[in-house]
């Protein structure tokens, strides 16, 4: 999605399916911890339902100001349930992930060559 789109704009937006069924509309934004990009939409699916989180990422926003969520509705549905307004740990991000069939990428190594020049010392 387009990192340059302020989070509060999203919200009110209609929300689409990769099949274009309405999933609903944006109610919250949840940004990344490390690096404040909006990372979650919690969708209001209808008027007595509860929010499903999708991830803004590959998620985009069209042409006509809509949301376009990349997964079918059925799934979005089915997304654990961790309730909106709260922040979401590490471990409820990660089963969203997993729930979306999304990589996580695992940190990277530590380098423990840093500092150390490449062809070797005394060269």
């Amino acid at each position: 999605m387009q990192t340059d789109i302020d989070p509060r704009n999203l919200i009110g937006r209609k929300a689409f399916d990769r099949d274009g069924t309405k999933i609903g509309t944006v109610d919250e934004i949840y940004l990344d911890d490390a690096t404040g990009a909006p990372e979650w939409a919690a969708i209001r699916t209808g008027l007595f339902s509860r929010d499903a989180f999708v991830p803004l990422e590959p998620s985009e926003l069209v042409k006509d100001g809509t949301l376009r969520v990349p997964f079918e509705r059925a799934l979005i549905k089915d997304a654990p349930d961790f309730g909106v307004g709260r922040h979401l740990s590490p471990e409820q991000e990660l089963q969203l992930y997993r729930h979306y069939g999304l990589d996580v990428a695992p940190p990277p190594p530590p380098d423990h060559d840093f500092g150390h020049r490449a062809d070797g010392p005394g060269t």
